[in-house]
């Protein structure tokens, strides 16, 4: 029998428990805390972790917009957002480019922000998942 890291056991049951909003500011945190640590990577010219970094940002990215609801008017506006977002992260990385990668940071705060607020206030959400609207 092998024993289990209590960090991943954690992270897991907090994904497997959380409502659609729950797993929408996860994804945001996520993100943010690949497109802070790419930041210290440039910094630091470790350019094979800020490569590995923005990349799963943009996995993250492109995860939003595929399970964005098209039935939720709300949602083509957000495609565009996201879809602007992971051209810039894909610049960034190609240009090794700290100022892109603030300017994505600052619109994921700003989601993450907005969506804490939506999940608080109500728990339908735009995205495809489960009984959610």
């Amino acid at each position: 029998m092998s024993i289990q890291n209590p960090n991943l056991l954690y992270q897991n049951n907090a994904v497997a428990t959380a409502s659609p909003g729950d797993l929408i500011v996860m994804l945001y945190n996520g993100c943010l805390k690949f497109i802070t640590t790419a930041k210290q990577a440039i910094i630091n010219h470790d350019i094979p972790l800020k490569n590995t970094m923005i990349q799963k940002a943009q996995k993250i990215i492109q995860e939003l917009m595929v399970t964005l609801n098209p039935e939720v008017m709300l949602s083509e506006s957000l495609l565009s957002l996201y879809d602007y977002m992971h051209r810039r992260l894909i610049q960034a990385n190609i240009e090794t480019n700290i100022r892109y990668l603030e300017e994505v940071e600052s619109y994921l705060v700003d989601l993450r922000d907005t969506w804490k607020e939506v999940v608080r206030m109500q728990p339908r959400t735009l995205y495809r998942s489960g009984d959610c609207v």
